[in-house]
């Protein structure tokens, strides 16, 4: 691409240099451009730095990749520019300088280079090199998007989708996403499958939001990979097919994401697309709680109160039920509160059983009521307003240390 567009006539001797690098001649291409470059031929100066910043027929060398991206920058080469604010950006054969970066993109960038237009959004999104300013992020997004450039036509979706520095469109989301989905790009098919999956902007089509979500999964994004199975598991858009779904959550799970883990944790206990095992069950639900995950914390809790697929520890399990009730997981709160009010695990105590029920009613679980008027069974008046006093405060601190 760099050597396509230069647009120049061509002298012999970097035509040669030109003739053998397009044949792998790297050697040859080297002897022929080095003299140009020291003679100032930015041509021969932006491929230089081009082979010494990928290693290709020199040993790479990003301190002179950015000597000689440099001197065809200073000439306006705008193919160097933008190379060379990404050097600059990522501290690549030089220090690290945002507003360094932010220089020579720009130059790119008002040149039309779309790669250019597209970092100068990124710099702007995060606030690299300049204050923080979403509306220029989406004006040089949409200059580069509107060249084709995929990476900003994603990012231009989820602005829209968000309402980042433009008002919040979903129509228009989707429209970016899916030109960027069409050419490939595995995080807007994953993100366009989801608009499909939930109706946002579309009329919701779970077969649709199969399509794209297998052609993120096939390319190996996780997250794709996760909600196929889901869909799989469900048959929503695909039908049913639990070894599928099997297939797609072991995919993800490998890639350590947590909510594959947990589903494929949950296939396992139940005996779905897979012989039941519930110490298989086990070890997919410990990976993902450990990663934070309040669903997996919850089923690994009931799991060591049952001793089921591990060895029987209620203290273990009141760890992983209090991991989960303090992300707001009703379920686990419900337990929680059983553990209290049972004493296992814990010492006996009517006050704390009375306020996890509470709690867990207040987040939409019925049964955590049985266990809040079980324990008002064997508490005062002035106890039962002590755990109410200690579930509105748990409440502020969003369950935190409670």
């Amino acid at each position: 691409m760099l050597l396509a567009s230069s647009g120049v006539c061509w002298s012999a001797d970097f035509q040669k240099g030109v003739d053998a690098y397009h044949t792998g001649d790297y050697a040859t291409a080297i002897k022929a451009w080095s003299p140009l470059a020291e003679q100032g031929h930015v041509y021969a100066q932006a491929m230089l730095g081009s082979m010494y910043a990928e290693g290709e027929g020199v040993p790479q060398d990003k301190q002179t990749a950015v000597k000689w991206y440099t001197l065809a920058a200073e000439q306006g080469h705008v193919y160097a520019q933008t190379m060379l604010g990404w050097m600059y950006a990522e501290g690549e054969g030089v220090a690290q300088a945002y507003q360094t970066a932010l220089k020579w993109y720009t130059l790119a960038a008002e040149q039309g280079h779309a790669d250019a237009q597209a970092m100068l959004g990124v710099m702007y999104l995060e606030g690299r090199g300049v204050p923080q300013e979403h509306p220029a992020a989406a004006r040089w997004y949409t200059l580069a998007a509107e060249q084709g450039h995929a990476g900003a036509q994603y990012n231009l979706g989820v602005m829209y989708g968000g309402g980042q520095g433009v008002q919040q469109d979903h129509q228009t989301a989707v429209k970016w996403y899916a030109r960027a989905a069409e050419q490939g790009h595995a995080d807007a098919q994953y993100n366009l499958g989801g608009i499909y999956r939930k109706g946002q902007g579309v009329q919701q089509n779970h077969q649709t939001a199969v399509k794209w979500y297998t052609l993120a999964a096939d390319q190996g994004d996780a997250n794709a990979q996760t909600s196929l199975g889901v869909m799989y598991d469900s048959g929503k858009g695909v039908q049913q097919d639990y070894q599928t779904a099997v297939k797609w959550y072991t995919l993800a799970a490998e890639q350590g994401e947590a909510n594959a883990q947990r589903n494929l944790g949950l296939m396992y206990l139940e005996g779905r697309g897979v012989s039941q095992d519930y110490k298989v069950a086990a070890r997919w639900y410990i990976l993902a709680a450990e990663l934070g995950n309040a669903g997996a914390q919850y089923n690994l809790g009931v799991m060591y109160d049952s001793g089921k697929g591990v060895q029987q520890d209620y203290q273990t399990a009141v760890k992983w039920y209090i991991l989960a009730a303090e992300q707001g997981e009703a379920n686990a709160q419900r337990n929680l509160g059983l553990m209290y009010l049972e004493g296992r695990g814990v010492l006996k105590n009517h006050v704390y059983a009375h306020m996890w029920g509470s709690l867990a009613v207040m987040n939409g679980d019925g049964l955590g009521e049985k266990v809040r008027s079980s324990s008002e069974k064997q508490m005062t008046p002035q106890l039962i307003a002590e755990a109410q006093e200690l579930a509105r405060d748990c409440l502020k601190k969003k369950y935190k240390s409670c």
